[in-house]
């Protein structure tokens, strides 16, 4: 923090943003990073982690219902889902919504985040952990893709950045990983960062996951406080009919689902695949170094 009432983002270099600091509610330092939770007028809690904002209490519906409902709904049989960090519980909060869905196991490395999370920004979870259909394990995401005997219909990134801890939650073994637990015509889906700031990760997701599955592609959404346009999703499966659903399907999915939502509709679903041709073309060059 530069000054006591301003917190500045720092995750991309020469460009960022700034939020009024209404009060600091949480602060932890190590050696390993730097966690502040603070208020701010117009976007609520505000949770930022090195420099980086992770959540806020504002605009987080419009990242965990697109991980959540995009998949679920493309893919029509869902059973079980994987949820691969988030520890702040509101992935967790949009799974649960499908009655059709019988096991959901999150995993999360920290069990203090979860419970910091339960404290700070209780309207993530909204209770989510208490759902009898959920399993919540404390260990390594990239371990416990290795090792599970598990199979999901689903399987959702929700991960940091790919700077530091997170980094391996972006790696070959842990798609490799996630692969292997993943049911015939699974879906996984990821975090990928801004494309305009970042396309050098899509281009790393790309050439890292297609040589397991049949599909790697990306979808979109605008989230406001992941600055610098819209944040692209990971989409990877074998499952080609999948992205393909017709709005009609998608429609009618959705409304026997019952589900109320704030930025998913059906519509949105479809639109949110078709890619700009910058990002297109981002893909489509990292797809020719793999081959």
């Amino acid at each position: 923090m530069h000054n006591k009432h301003i917190y500045y983002e720092t995750l991309h270099s020469s460009y960022g943003q700034y939020f009024e600091v209404d009060e600091v509610l949480f602060e932890q330092k190590t050696d390993q990073w730097h966690l502040t939770i603070f208020s701010n007028p117009r976007l609520g809690r505000v949770m930022a982690l090195n420099g980086a904002i992770q959540t806020t209490e504002q605009d987080e519906f419009i990242y965990h219902e697109m991980l959540t409902h995009v998949p679920v709904l493309a893919h029509g049989k869902v059973k079980s889902v994987l949820i691969i960090g988030g520890g702040d519980g509101g992935m967790l909060r949009e799974v649960i919504k499908h009655q059709s869905i019988e096991q959901i196991t999150m995993v999360e490395i920290d069990g203090a985040v979860v419970d910091m999370c339960k404290t700070w920004f209780p309207q993530h979870s909204q209770g989510a952990y208490d759902d009898p259909r959920v399993d919540l394990v404390i260990d390594d995401g990239m371990a416990f893709v290795a090792n599970t005997d598990k199979k999901f219909d689903v399987i959702i990134s929700d991960c940091t950045d790919p700077v530091g801890p997170g980094e391996v939650l972006f790696s070959s073994d842990f798609y490799a990983g996630c692969k292997r637990c993943l049911n015939e015509g699974g879906i996984f889906v990821a975090q990928n960062g801004v494309p305009f700031m970042q396309v050098e990760e899509l281009q790393d997701t790309v050439r890292r996951m297609s040589s397991y599955v049949k599909e790697t592609t990306f979808y979109q959404a605008a989230v406001p406080t992941y600055i610098g346009g819209a944040m692209a999703f990971a989409w990877a499966t074998d499952n080609l009919e999948a992205r393909q659903q017709s709005l009609d399907t998608l429609t009618e999915r959705f409304n026997a689902s019952g589900i109320q939502t704030r930025y998913y509709t059906p519509a949105v679903h479809q639109a949110s695949f078709a890619l700009p041709a910058f990002v297109e073309q981002a893909v489509k060059s990292a797809m020719t170094v793999t081959a």
